[in-house]
């Protein structure tokens, strides 16, 4: 620690010291013009409870927000991957009907704000599939039954089952156009003189794509990809609007109950921070091991 400071000049103190000058306003306005009493000793309280009955400890309201968000967030990427690729892929298409098809759902959604896109996903196409599948009635069944400790591992509370998979498909239908886009940019970076070579030896389209311009193509688009993950996981928070019970819904949950609204907010910034944070530093190790292993 004190070799980090070592490295500081004074340029990086002043703005240190503006960012403590402008906080400890924000503090001191709270306190003094709004009277705001803190009840930061409430917090613990309310990420991990104290069950008197069992005498147990369990996850509460804000624990249980992040779980579903970390659910959520891994399952979207996957359905994103898949999608984004398949769009990716069509983009490049000698077929001019696919290659229009798939930059018109690309720039419509790239091009619309997320919140009007949650709505028209969750209300024209996620909730049609989950009353079409009837995957209420089966969740529900899922619930009563005693051993199903395996499912709310992998799903959380069953019951809630079907508004994890309206979040999983809401968030993975917007997020895979920028996977999409991203996955475009990597085939078309690969030079033409490796198909051309590959077609020359007699491949097929499909197997240029699969033995020579994919394995390529996703090598140079892992850093994006990662990036979109940390993006994905933050707007995951907009999911909160169609009543998806991640860690956004749930901290509403706790200042309509407790009107810590400080408290709770922050406590959420610092959820994310952390895990969006931790992310990019584990990405960013592993980037630096590759490039090392490629040299």
């Amino acid at each position: 620690m004190i070799r980090f400071f070592r490295k500081f000049r004074w340029p990086d103190w002043a703005i240190l010291a503006v960012l403590m000058a402008f906080f400890s306003y924000i503090w001191f306005t709270i306190e003094g013009t709004l009277n705001y009493s803190w009840r930061w000793h409430l917090i613990p309280n309310y990420i991990v409870g104290w069950h008197t009955t069992r005498e147990e400890y369990f996850a509460n309201i804000l624990l249980q927000g992040l779980a579903a968000t970390i659910r959520i967030s891994i399952y979207a990427s996957i359905l994103a991957l898949i999608l984004g690729t398949i769009l990716g892929i069509a983009r490049c298409s000698s077929n001019l009907t696919v290659r229009m098809l798939a930059r018109t759902y690309l720039e419509f959604l790239r091009n619309i704000p997320p919140v009007v896109v949650v709505f028209i996903f969750f209300f024209f196409l996620s909730q049609q599939l989950i009353d079409a599948l009837n995957l209420e009635r089966w969740a529900r069944g899922i619930a009563r039954q005693e051993n199903n400790g395996v499912w709310e591992f992998f799903f959380g509370e069953m019951r809630r089952f079907p508004s994890l998979i309206s979040g999983v498909i809401v968030l993975a239908l917007f997020e895979s156009a920028f996977v999409g886009e991203i996955i475009r940019a990597g085939i078309q970076s690969i030079p033409k003189g490796q198909r051309e070579a590959a077609r020359s030896i007699g491949m097929s389209r499909w197997q240029e794509l699969r033995y020579i311009v994919l394995p390529q193509a996703l090598k140079k688009v892992v850093p994006p990809l990662a990036n979109q993950f940390i993006t994905l996981i933050k707007d995951s928070s907009i999911i909160s609007l169609i009543s998806v019970q991640e860690l956004t819904y749930k901290t509403v949950e706790l200042v309509a109950s407790s009107r810590m609204i400080f408290e709770a907010w922050i406590t959420t910034a610092a959820f994310y921070f952390v895990v969006c944070f931790s992310l990019s530093r584990l990405f960013g190790r592993l980037e630096r091991r590759s490039s090392r292993n490629d040299r």
